[in-house]
């Protein structure tokens, strides 16, 4: 292999594919990056058997080829060369390859390339998988309205991912802990194969795909499906996951059909106000807050016996009954940080019944809390 290519492509590449270098490989394979070099194209791959990223770069190939490099030293090695420009090449020799960039010169051992896992995309059979189009700003909206809301233990496996759900009007995200449950939804104009399709993804690589998601003009993500993977293909980044087998719960049913009290509420004042009173909780067991919502104000109280007590009141405008209501501070305060608007709408029905958050003028969007009992 000879090749020379833009030493910023390279890592802007390299950075992309070592998120799916395996740390703590039982196959030394898994802790390198591949790298195949033909007709123009400079293509990285790495995969943990969890997660497979691919990304191609245009490179100058005077000889094509495959090698394996450790991921962590080459990473770390194309971050700090000097230059615009970085030259690869191999000796069949002594399984060693030459980077050149400037003044700089290193050698790295390779590994077998023939024993690397290569990625092989799932849209190449389009006519026995499901695929769907979406744009990278709604798809990266879906995620990062509802993925912080999985749960983190891997107790019950199938609450560590979140469902994407395909309808005939719309593609819906959904993740739930047990405790809570965030809901986005997202009206569809492209056509599907897979209308009425359910597939649960790890949230791990939801995070790492919302990280990748980051274009300025909105482009095209492919998705395509089958039984036991998910993989998502857009500019030059293909994205390949295991999907988390099993049935989601019916989400519908924990979201209540209507609510006895409805309040509005200034999101920067009351994020401040939750946050404030939350640091008292903080060491408590189950960190909780309580909320009086009265006519025109919510007094939020917190009282840990080893630190203190905290009351904070902002103005509000409650409609129907007034109540108090206790909850997990994190819970509310995840919710505030994601909710994308200034003013939003708390919900609720009785002390011990779950609540409804959502942005004003948002029917797409619904978060369900449930409140904790307290003495």
């Amino acid at each position: 292999m000879k090749i020379t290519c833009a030493k910023d492509k390279l890592n802007h590449a390299v950075q992309i594919v070592q998120k799916a270098v395996s740390t703590k490989a039982a196959l030394a394979i898994l802790s390198g990056i591949y790298i195949s070099a033909e007709n123009g194209k400079l293509q990285l791959q790495a995969t943990d058997y969890e997660i497979g990223i691919s990304c191609s770069i245009d490179a100058q190939v005077e000889i094509p080829g495959k090698i394996v490099l450790s991921g962590r030293y080459f990473q770390e090695l194309v971050k700090r060369l000097p230059g615009e420009t970085v030259e690869i090449s191999s000796s069949n020799e002594d399984r060693t390859i030459k980077i050149t960039a400037g003044t700089s010169q290193f050698n790295l051992l390779t590994l077998p390339a023939e024993e690397f896992p290569v990625l092989k995309p799932l849209s190449d059979k389009m006519s026995s998988i499901n695929t769907f189009v979406i744009k990278d700003n709604v798809l990266r909206d879906l995620i990062k309205r509802t993925v912080f809301a999985c749960a983190t233990e891997e107790s019950r496996p199938i609450f560590t991912g979140a469902l994407l759900e395909l309808t005939e009007n719309d593609i819906r995200m959904v993740a739930t802990n047990t405790h809570r449950l965030a809901l986005k939804k997202s009206a569809t104009e492209n056509s599907t194969t897979g209308n009425n399709s359910k597939i649960i993804i790890p949230s791990k690589v939801l995070n790492e795909l919302a990280r990748l998601l980051t274009s300025e003009l909105p482009v095209d993500v492919l998705i395509c499906w089958e039984k036991n993977k998910v993989s998502f293909n857009f500019e030059d980044v293909y994205l390949e996951s295991r999907v988390i087998e099993g049935q989601y719960p019916d989400y519908n049913r924990v979201i209540p059909p209507e609510f006895g009290t409805t309040v509005l509420i200034n999101t920067a004042l009351f994020m401040d106000a939750v946050e404030r009173v939350s640091l008292m909780a903080k060491d408590g067991e189950y960190n909780v807050i309580k909320f009086q919502f009265n006519s025109n104000e919510v007094i939020i109280t917190s009282n840990n016996p080893d630190v203190g007590k905290a009351y904070e009141s902002i103005p509000v405008s409650t409609e129907g009954t007034e109540i108090t209501i206790a909850f997990n501070a994190k819970y509310v305060t995840d919710i505030l940080k994601n909710i994308g608007s200034t003013e939003l709408q708390f919900s609720l029905n009785t002390p011990l019944s779950p609540a409804s958050v959502r942005p004003i003028n948002d029917e797409n969007y619904n978060y369900i809390i449930t409140p904790v009992r307290t003495n």
